[in-house]
């Protein structure tokens, strides 16, 4: 795929929805983190019912350590690992008051050194808590980059380079939120919906459905 043709998709999706937003329900930085690391393994959907009713309870790492891992487990027992989960967010608890003063800190090495957090959990937070030019790549980011010739990688990093080199500055800010989207409503696994979808005339799968 030429850069033109990467540009011209990611406008139409600007155009489309300038503003996107994550859909995973969070007010703060703390709580990009931990509905983040969560997800991992489950869904947006699982997720936000389960820290719906855990936020008002405790949102904040002393509000946390103050529930306890066997409440915050009764909590989130629906999401995939939660037992690992919840001993990592609670040790995070720990890490963040221990050393950050209670905040979520804002460098990438910084939050993949925090139990349980990873490369891609950590660019979520930059991006969404700080509005660092970061790109997250997902399943649904990969698959999508891959099939449509926009960055085609044999791996999420691979990926995730070639995106930091063909998407200009002024789109990193919103491209993994736009690519998320694209990949969970229209670019889907077993069934790609091509005939609706928005880049249809730009991308390069070869084996699209149009009627």
């Amino acid at each position: 795929m030429n850069q033109k043709i990467r540009i011209n998709i990611l406008m139409r999706l600007q155009n489309n929805n300038p503003n996107p937003r994550e859909e995973l329900n969070c007010s703060s930085p703390f709580e990009v983190l931990i509905s983040t690391l969560l997800s991992a393994q489950s869904t947006d959907t699982r997720v936000n019912k389960a820290t719906c009713r855990l936020y008002k309870l405790a949102n904040t790492a002393p509000q946390l350590l103050k529930l306890g891992l066997d409440k915050l487990k009764e909590h989130i027992k629906t999401i995939g690992l939660h037992n690992t989960k919840a001993k990592n967010i609670i040790n995070i608890c720990h890490i963040l008051l221990e050393k950050h003063g209670g905040n979520v800190p804002n460098t990438r090495e910084t939050l993949e050194s925090l139990p349980g957090v990873g490369r891609k959990t950590a660019n979520i937070v930059l991006n969404t808590s700080f509005n660092l030019p970061t790109i997250a790549v997902d399943r649904h980011i990969f698959r999508f980059c891959n099939r449509s010739n926009f960055a085609i990688g044999k791996n999420v990093r691979e990926v995730e380079n070639k995106l930091l080199k063909y998407v200009p500055k002024k789109f990193q800010i919103y491209c993994h939120k736009w690519f998320v989207l694209h990949g969970r409503y229209t670019c889907l696994s077993k069934k790609p919906k091509c005939e609706t979808c928005l880049i249809k005339d730009l991308c390069e799968f070869k084996k699209k459905i149009i009627s």
